[in-house]
């Protein structure tokens, strides 16, 4: 979906505000306004929901959709950096809502309060014109997945573990220059693993500025999306390892068989996920 320019022009304030974009060759005065007028949906206010969050609003995305039904707890604090101790208690989605008003005025910060599901998946993500997955189950992953494909939404994933971190972009409602249709998750990961198999970071842990350079990833590449330039990450899946502080990527492809954009799609609506999806 391409993102036009939003129609009133910069004031002084966001001039002065932008200017290191606006000096930028591959930004400038164009490419803010396309900030401007984009509408980016967060899936999840926690790990990686929150460096995606402050950037996005710090870069000037215009309008920010944050969906979570959770409250922030102190355990959250180490590596949820939207959140302050002040916060403990609180609504997810507010207390974000706060800081990013702090952080730009001029983002407006749309709460949703909810937990994703089912029968409210599409109607939220049609909303908006690109969708950021920071939730931390499988059961979400896919139903965002799906909803996006079925709304022709862009989807940029991510997940992380106690010491690494993955992401990739996904425009199954697309084709590459080939011809051959972008895959989607389901191309990536055909079955999610067995309940207990993959533990969460509430067993196992995990390092909070590993989810910070993960999530920070994430918002590099929205914002890419939203400008048009560089090289996506569709069809490829980058991987962090912090432990071995490298980076890696791999490439993957549509198949053909997957039940969602395959040849025969057996997945036509989101009546496969009609019970509700662990907490995002």
């Amino acid at each position: 979906m391409q993102i036009p320019a939003a129609r009133d022009p910069l004031t002084p304030a966001e001039i002065q505000r932008y200017k290191r974009h606006l000096v930028l060759r591959d930004v400038g005065g164009a490419g803010q306004q396309r900030l401007k007028a984009a509408r980016v949906l967060v899936i999840g206010a926690g790990g990686l929901g929150a460096p995606l969050l402050m950037y996005l609003a710090a870069a000037g995305v215009g309008t920010l959709g944050v969906v979570d039904d959770d409250r922030v707890s102190l355990d959250n604090l180490q590596r949820q950096i939207v959140h302050s101790t002040d916060s403990v208690g609180a609504s997810k989605v507010e207390s974000a809502a706060v800081t990013l008003g702090r952080i730009n005025p001029h983002v407006s910060v749309e709460p949703h309060t909810v937990r994703l599901t089912s029968d409210n998946a599409l109607q939220l993500i049609e909303r908006y014109d690109i969708v950021a997955d920071g939730s931390d189950n499988f059961a979400t992953r896919y139903l965002v997945s799906d909803a996006c494909y079925l709304a022709k939404r862009t989807l940029v994933y991510a997940a992380v573990g106690p010491f690494d971190g993955y992401i990739t972009t996904l425009k199954p409602h697309l084709k590459g220059a080939d011809g051959v249709p972008n895959p989607t998750y389901r191309c990536l990961f055909p079955v999610a693993p067995p309940p207990g198999l993959v533990a969460n970071c509430s067993e196992v842990g995990v390092l909070g500025a590993v989810v910070g350079v993960v999530g920070t990833l994430q918002a590099t590449e929205v914002l890419k999306e939203i400008l048009e330039i560089g090289d996506s990450l569709t069809r490829r899946l980058m991987m962090y390892d912090a432990l071995g502080a490298r980076f890696d990527t791999v490439k993957y492809g549509w198949n053909a068989d997957n039940p969602l954009s395959g040849r025969a799609p057996e997945i036509t609506d989101l009546s496969i996920h009609h019970a509700d999806p662990q907490k995002s």
